[in-house]
């Protein structure tokens, strides 16, 4: 109620990235306030529920909802999504130098279409930055991803160096690390995705992560690929293939879309990546097509359009183990994370299943 009576239509006129900005520098500020944290999590936070909780990728997740890249790209307020019911956070994406990224205005709301198009470009304050924010994180409720993506300026060919700064800068601060190469905001990164440059891209990002591990003398943290809505049938079974053969966890499907199809509001003509509602079904689809194609021994993490509980449920019975949310988040407020974890143990109950687990990959059976 707070929320949607008085936070959201402030906030809806305001400019969408002031809005932005406040909100997570307020979520940063928060966490510097004795206790504020605390009230964040009993005012918004999702109980521990076991029949929601999920063991992946040797982490355990308190439930499948977490936040999507995109919304605290430094890292800033970790600790205040920690507080607020998400079940894990992906943090960034993050370049190894900071770069200011596209020119204003980039961000632009779709109200009738429960949507937004940002074509932001990797605007953040470099990967030391964020390593100093996350070093002084005091909370570690849930998993923190890092997601990790390439300067503007460096060409594709050298794209590995970058991948590789970021993760030994930020190797000790991610419970997980997660390679963009399909934000369509910056040029050329969706081409990276490919063939040979893929294969190559993810060798290094191993290599380095094995190095980075075993100076800590300890096990390799996990490495996830987040891939596009946009590929054609034969480019995503392409794609996927040298994904599984690079030996990395998993996939997150998927990023933003440059489709513009069946959208009504004005700002559709604005270019950038789509998210929200009207990603719902595509997003899915590729879920699906992932699952179907690794015969559901890589796990994935669902993303794209999840409003609802049924959203979410949708996409965890076509193959993916946690879902991640953001759009939903600024149109609905906090709030929509025990809508989404309480409307999923619903599920789960009229499905006679024991663990959220046991409904992956359901509609395949």
């Amino acid at each position: 109620m707070l929320y949607s009576s008085i936070l959201k239509p402030v906030f809806f006129q305001m400019d969408p990235e002031k809005a932005h900005h406040l909100v997570i520098d307020g979520l940063h500020t928060a966490g510097r306030v004795p206790g504020m944290n605390n009230m964040l999590h009993a005012m918004y936070g999702v109980s521990d529920s076991p029949e929601l909780a999920v063991d992946l990728f040797g982490i355990h997740f308190p439930h499948p909802v977490g936040l999507a890249a995109g919304l605290d790209k430094n890292g800033v307020a970790a600790d205040g999504f920690s507080s607020i019911g998400f079940g894990f956070a992906e943090v960034g994406t993050v370049t190894p130098k900071g770069q200011p990224g596209n020119e204003l205005p980039r961000l632009f709301r779709l109200p009738s279409d429960e949507a937004l198009i940002n074509r932001m470009g990797f605007n953040n304050e470099g990967a030391e930055a964020m390593a100093r924010q996350l070093s002084q994180r005091k909370i570690n409720r849930i998993p923190i991803a890092v997601n990790v993506g390439k300067n503007k300026a460096t060409p594709n060919e050298r794209a590995h160096e970058d991948y590789r700064s970021c993760i030994q800068v930020l190797y000790p601060y991610g419970d997980f690390f997660v390679v963009n190469i399909s934000s369509p905001n910056t040029p050329d990164l969706r081409a990276l995705q490919h063939g040979d440059e893929l294969r190559t891209l993810l060798g290094e990002v191993l290599e380095e992560i094995g190095l980075q591990a075993s100076k800590l003398g300890s096990k390799a943290k996990p490495v996830l690929v987040k891939i596009a809505p946009d590929m054609t049938d034969e480019q995503l079974e392409l794609t996927v293939s040298t994904i599984k053969d690079s030996g990395v966890a998993g996939i997150i499907a998927s990023n933003t879309t440059i489709s513009r199809e069946g959208l009504k509001h004005p700002n559709a003509k604005e270019t950038g990546g789509l998210s929200g509602a009207p990603l719902r079904e595509r997003s899915t689809e590729v879920v699906r097509a992932v699952y179907r194609q690794t015969e559901g021994k890589l796990p994935i993490i669902g993303s794209g359009g999840i409003f609802t509980a049924d959203d979410a449920y949708d996409k965890i019975r076509a193959g993916a183990s946690l879902v991640e949310i953001y759009t939903a988040l600024i149109y609905k407020g906090p709030g929509v994370l025990r809508e989404l974890t309480n409307g999923l143990k619903e599920r789960l109950r009229k499905d006679g299943y024991r663990n959220i687990s046991e409904a992956v990959g359901a509609d395949h059976r």
